[in-house]
């Protein structure tokens, strides 16, 4: 069961990537400052993995309640997405190379967040979550 979870949050998570990762240069394209259009294409990425992830990844048949769990799981990885995000794409050469680079760590930091998050939170099956 975790390791079907486990793959099915590894395809939401990159079709959830490809839909942050294209709203985020579609925003830099039209010349959004860098923190704006990282927020733009997380929040944009989180609609999209909320419902897929309830549906197919954990398979919940929680009410919508669970969306406010996952609101506010989303709002603190979204503030550290961000915040890696911001660090590294300072730390590394200016361009389109250290954009993805500064996207792909930040990326990855909040998908570790995000999975044990749903898993042993947001939709976890009758109060408690098989162990990994």
């Amino acid at each position: 069961m975790v390791n079907r979870q486990i793959r099915r949050f590894l395809v939401v998570g990159s079709l959830t990537v490809l839909v942050d990762l294209a709203s985020y240069r579609l925003c830099l394209e039209t010349g959004l400052p860098v923190p704006l259009a990282k927020t733009i294409g997380f929040l944009t990425g989180t609609i999209f993995a909320y419902f897929v992830n309830r549906f197919w990844t954990f398979q919940s048949q929680r009410s919508h309640a669970a969306l406010f769990k996952f609101l506010l799981l989303y709002l603190s990885t979204l503030l550290t997405n961000v915040g890696v995000n911001q660090i590294v794409f300072e730390a590394v050469p200016p361009g389109e190379r250290g954009q993805l680079f500064a996207f792909v760590v930040a990326t990855s930091v909040s998908a570790t967040l995000n999975f044990l998050g749903m898993k042993y939170i947001v939709f976890r099956k009758n109060g408690i979550s098989e162990d990994i």
